[in-house]
């Protein structure tokens, strides 16, 4: 069948005959068929694979177009290159995303882990302060009790939500929290919020458990009271979340309180591109800067 196709002569030359036209030409119709199949799928499938299919089905097509008019068979060999990479792209793009997926969720369960470990004693003792209130301050209790529900009910929807929410959102969660805060400890704590720019993205389950660890290493009934200010502004290239303490500040030594500061750390990089860093504050205590850049 070779030599009725085409034969290389003992002085390594290539030649053919109208059969091989025929071999070609029937290649020709498959690729053709299998290009035309691609753009009339072009709608059910993701840009991404209809891209991948066009490399594949094009190059074969045009090389093989390409060989039987003008006879190169290096042409053959190039489009059976850029077939194979357009395939090898595929693989590697469903790799890449099943890998950032995977990512997602186990920072997701990473942070759900934290919502499920609300302390104990906080739970305790805000049903303690609203037991009291009831007898001493009815209208001061429901109002405990309305923050406390709202801060319940972002913790859990927290659980459910995949990928970011509005900062607006996130701001009401930290303030049901540190209203339950400021109920029980009083005097001692005192919140400032300074924040004009809250119509940005951020993940779930940020802010709140930033405040969280200022009152559990700022705060000491026997010292001065804690005072936090949370403030937002806007930059040249993004937003920024800051939020200072004037406690003792802390050292990240606590296994649960590095992991939870590690979470929001990677869940900022991988959702929305921004970074966590913490400083000493003048003066003493602790300052904690989030940036957000403008493309997310």
């Amino acid at each position: 069948m070779g030599k009725l196709s085409y034969y290389i002569t003992d002085e390594n030359i290539f030649y053919r005959n109208e059969l091989h036209t025929i071999l070609i030409g029937q290649l020709v119709i498959m690729a053709s068929i299998n290009l035309i199949a691609v753009i009339k799928r072009r709608k059910i499938l993701s840009k991404k694979y209809y891209v991948a299919f066009m490399v594949n089905t094009l190059s074969m097509t045009f090389a093989i177009l390409f060989h039987t008019i003008i006879f190169k068979p290096l042409v053959v060999a190039i489009g059976i290159i850029l077939s194979a990479l357009g395939m090898f792209v595929i693989i590697l793009i469903d790799h890449i995303e099943n890998f950032l997926r995977q990512q997602r969720e186990i920072l997701g369960q990473q942070a759900n882990i934290l919502v499920l470990q609300m302390r104990p004693h906080f739970i305790y003792n805000t049903m303690t302060s609203i037991y009291y209130l009831c007898s001493q301050n009815p209208k001061q209790a429901q109002k405990v009790m309305l923050d406390f529900t709202n801060y319940l009910r972002k913790n859990f929807m927290a659980i459910t939500h995949e990928g970011t929410i509005l900062f607006s959102e996130e701001l009401e969660h930290t303030k049901a929290y540190l209203a339950i805060e400021q109920a029980q400890f009083e005097e001692n704590l005192f919140i400032e919020y300074d924040t004009p720019y809250v119509n940005f993205k951020i993940p779930p389950l940020t802010l709140q458990p930033i405040v969280e660890n200022c009152i559990k290493h700022g705060l000491d009934l026997d010292s001065d009271p804690l005072n936090i200010l949370i403030l937002t502004r806007e930059t040249e290239s993004g937003n920024e979340i800051i939020v200072e303490d004037n406690g003792a500040g802390f050292e990240l030594d606590d296994g649960r309180e590095n992991f939870a500061l590690k979470n929001i750390q990677k869940r900022l990089e991988m959702f929305c591109e921004g970074n966590l860093k913490i400083y000493p504050r003048d003066g003493g205590g602790t300052m904690v800067k989030i940036f957000i850049p403008f493309s997310n």
